[in-house]
């Protein structure tokens, strides 16, 4: 088999094979060339103008080195080389669905981006080049793999608590913003992954030694300080807040269709509604005139119940921000909100090898003798989570006043 190095910034030379080389070089995986790793975020960090497609590359490293380690452990299963070429390819192809500015546009409601990457995978010469190397059945397994709906016990490698995409993105987020928090324990991580069968289900899954706990610890704090400083930034999401307005506006407009988001670039994008619909938003975000915080909450001191709309329900949130913005004296799209979508720092339910050999799943009630890891993340998750209100000019605003208008809201 033929292979190919490719230098890195961040693990250094990748090893690609023949056929990741033919899928790198379809337009399905080369338009994330174009789509920065994280929207907006460069105008905070300069150095955030990495993109998808080196993200997906090395993603695609991670799960060819965490496979050989899987493969090495003792009594590990036999995994064949079309399995794992399986996993490989799901790795390298998790992200090619990704609408531009990253993850934003799917706070306004439109589809998934995991669901967008059906067609990109299952048809067309993506489709082609799977089946032809992997069998016909190989861009279905693929697509579930990504999706999440695998009964491939190595689906915890894709999408999962411990998913390989979450390991990179964080490393690699941290190292282009040039931030000390992306510090994870990669090496002790993978190389505590195990094959194991699942005492609930009684299938075999992806777990980890109990060993791996202070690794563990290591990829929730990295986590965390990632949000809270990076990915939550107050500017980043201001930035976010406006990209969203704008690209909606233009969608109730008829400038663009929310079917068509896909298929565009970052900057193709901007061009597009640049010369279609030119507003002062759009020249405001494109000079970094963001919006300025006038009022927040930590999540912490809010009754989800209340206010979870705001993260959730786009139509009642524009309302909200046009009547919000009239009261004030405001005019309609100088008023926005943003409570970021729940997201979880760490999943609940992670199956454990013990050093006794018994496999137990690391729930919500933790283990006496070692740290509450689900419950510490919950905690750390409503430290970083804020609701904001942002406005195009300076304002004083009343918080207690906006806040009981957006409970009243409901």
């Amino acid at each position: 088999m033929r292979f190919e190095i490719l230098r890195d910034p961040v693990w250094n030379n990748i090893r690609v094979d023949e056929l990741t080389l033919k899928l790198v070089d379809t337009e399905v995986f080369q338009r994330l060339r174009y789509v920065r790793q994280l929207g907006w975020t460069y105008l905070v960090y300069p150095g955030a103008t990495h993109s998808r497609f080196e993200h997906a590359l090395g993603t695609h490293h991670l799960s060819r080195r965490t496979l050989a380690l899987v493969c090495e452990a003792e009594d590990s299963p036999s995994i064949d080389e079309v399995e794992q070429a399986i996993v490989r390819s799901a790795a390298l192809l998790h992200d090619v669905g990704h609408y531009p500015f990253s993850h934003a546009l799917e706070e306004i409601g439109a589809l998934h981006h995991e669901d967008v990457a059906r067609p990109l995978i299952t048809e067309g010469s993506v489709a082609s080049l799977l089946s032809t190397h992997l069998g016909n059945d190989a861009p279905v397994k693929i697509f579930e793999l990504i999706r999440g709906r695998s009964a491939s016990p190595l689906q915890g490698l894709i999408s999962g608590s411990l998913d390989l995409d979450k390991i990179e993105y964080l490393k690699r987020d941290a190292f282009m913003c040039g931030v000390p928090y992306g510090e994870i324990d990669v090496d002790r991580l993978t190389n505590s992954f195990v094959l194991v069968d699942d005492p609930e289900t009684g299938r075999r899954s992806l777990g980890v030694q109990e060993k791996a706990l202070s690794a563990l610890e290591s990829l929730l704090f990295a986590k965390y300080q990632m949000y809270r400083n990076v990915y939550w930034h107050h500017a980043v999401r201001s930035a976010t807040a406006m990209y969203k307005r704008l690209v909606e506006d233009a969608v109730k407009a008829g400038v663009v269709s929310v079917q068509s988001l896909a298929r565009h670039t970052d900057e193709g994008l901007m061009h597009s509604l640049e010369s279609e619909r030119p507003t002062p938003l759009l020249a405001a975000l494109k000079e970094r005139k963001l919006y300025k915080r006038a009022a927040e909450w930590p999540a912490a001191e809010l009754d989800d119940d209340k206010v979870e709309w705001i993260a959730t329900d786009r139509k009642r949130v524009a309302e909200a921000e046009n009547s919000l913005a009239t009261e004030f004296g405001l005019a309609p799209g100088e008023l926005l909100l943003d409570y970021p979508v729940k997201t979880q720092m760490l999943g609940l339910d992670i199956p454990v090898l013990r050093r006794s050999g018994a496999v137990e799943h690391l729930t919500g009630e933790g283990w006496i003798g070692t740290i509450n890891l689900p419950s510490l993340s919950e905690e750390l998750y409503r430290s970083a989570r804020w609701l904001r209100v942002f406005t195009a000019k300076r304002a004083r605003l009343d918080p207690k006043r906006i806040l009981d208008a957006l409970e009243r809201s409901r």
